[in-house]
C-alpha cells in the first residue's frame, strides 16, 4: 500500500521541452521525496510529454481550447493526493535541495492557507524583469502577510480549502491573486518565504511581454471593478519606472547596454495593462490564441546566503534516443 505523499505538485506546460527536464531534475533532488508529481500538459507539440515521462510523474491533459490558467490547475489539483499542493511553472527550477522544505513548513500553523516564495530572473531575463522579482519578492520571509499577493509560478496552497473554493476557470490571468483574495477575506493567513527559491526563465519578445500584460490587466479589471486604470496611469507608471530602472542600470554598469530594453519594456508593460483594462467580454478562441499559444531601494537589496549548498544542474535529458 503506497504511502500518503507528503505533497502534490502540480505543472503547467505548454511546450517546454527546453525547461521540463531542469525543473524535474531539482524536484527529484529535494529533501522531500515522498511526493506526487503531477504535470497538465495542454497540447504541446514538442517533446515535453516525452521527457516528463522519464520521471515518475502522472501526466493529465487539457484541449488547447479548453485552457485558462484555472481550469489548467483546477484539473491537476483534482488528481492530488496530498492535502499540501504545490504549485510552479514548467520553466522554473528550484536553487536548493530544500526547496519543498522550506515551502511546507508554513503550513504548521493551521491558520496557514498560502504559501509563495522567492523568484529569481535567469542570464535571459530582461533587465526590467529582474527589478520587478526583487520587488515582487524580497530577501526577507513573512509569515503573515498583510495584503492578497501570490504568485502561481512558486507556491503551495490547501486542498481542503481548494474544494471549498477551487480556482476561477474565467479570468484570463492573475487566478492567482483571486484566490488569495479569497483567502484573505475569509480570515486565513498568507506567508511568503524567501528561501522556497526558485529561477524563473523568462524569455520573452515584446509581443508576449504585451499581451502578458494584457490579459492581466483584463483579469485585474474582473478581480478589482472599481479600479481604473487610465493614459495618466500609463504614463506615470511608464515614465516612473523607467527612471528606476535606468538608476539600477547605471550602478550595475549596464545602463548602456540596457537602456533601450528598459523603455521598451516597461512600455509594452503599462501600454498591455492599459489596453487589458479597456477589454471587455468574455475570453474568446481568439483570445486564447493570443495569450497563451503564441508564436513565438529593493533593487539594490544584496542576495541573502544561506548556508545550505545549492543543486548542480548539469545537462539534462531531453528526449530519449531512438535505438
Amino acid at each position: 500500500m503506497d504511502l500518503k505523499p507528503v505533497c502534490s505538485i502540480v505543472i503547467r506546460a505548454y511546450n517546454e521541452e527546453k525547461h521540463i527536464g531542469r525543473l524535474l531534475t531539482g524536484i527529484f533532488q529535494q529533501t522531500i521525496q515522498n511526493i506526487q508529481v503531477i504535470l497538465v500538459d495542454s497540447g504541446s507539440t514538442d517533446a515535453t510529454v516525452a521527457i516528463a515521462s522519464q520521471y515518475p510523474v502522472d501526466v493529465v491533459h487539457i484541449r488547447p481550447e479548453e485552457f485558462t490558467f484555472g481550469k489548467s490547475l483546477n484539473m491537476g489539483i483534482a488528481q492530488a493526493k496530498a492535502e499540501l499542493v504545490v504549485i510552479a511553472s514548467a520553466h522554473v527550477y528550484p536553487v536548493y535541495p530544500d526547496w519543498l522544505e522550506k515551502m511546507l513548513e508554513p503550513f504548521e500553523n493551521p491558520q496557514v492557507a498560502l504559501v509563495y516564495g522567492k523568484q529569481r530572473g535567469a542570464p535571459v531575463t530582461d533587465f526590467s524583469e529582474h527589478q520587478i522579482f526583487r520587488h515582487w519578492f524580497p530577501e526577507e520571509s513573512r509569515a503573515r502577510q498583510d495584503h492578497p499577493f501570490c504568485n502561481n509560478a512558486n507556491s503551495a496552497i490547501r486542498k481542503s480549502l481548494w474544494e471549498i473554493h477551487p480556482y476561477d476557470e474565467l479570468i484570463p490571468a492573475l487566478e492567482d491573486l483571486a484566490w488569495a483574495q479569497w483567502v484573505h477575506d475569509q480570515g486565513y493567513f498568507i506567508s511568503y518565504v524567501a528561501d522556497a527559491e526558485i529561477i524563473h526563465v523568462h524569455q520573452q519578445n515584446l509581443k508576449s511581454i504585451y499581451n502578458r500584460y494584457r490579459r492581466e490587466g483584463m483579469a485585474f479589471k474582473q478581480i478589482y471593478p472599481q479600479e481604473t486604470f487610465g493614459l495618466r496611469d500609463l504614463f506615470r507608471l511608464w515614465i516612473g519606472n523607467v527612471i528606476n530602472d535606468q538608476r539600477a542600470a547605471r550602478e550595475q554598469k549596464m545602463f548602456l547596454r540596457e537602456i533601450k530594453n528598459i523603455i521598451a519594456f516597461r512600455w509594452m508593460q503599462f501600454w498591455g495593462t492599459y489596453q487589458g483594462y479597456r477589454q471587455s467580454g468574455s475570453l474568446s478562441w481568439r483570445l486564447k490564441q493570443s495569450f497563451y499559444y503564441p508564436n513565438s531601494n529593493l533593487m539594490n537589496e544584496k542576495p541573502k546566503s544561506r548556508f545550505v549548498n545549492p543543486i548542480q544542474y548539469h545537462d539534462v535529458p531531453q528526449k530519449k534516443s531512438e535505438k
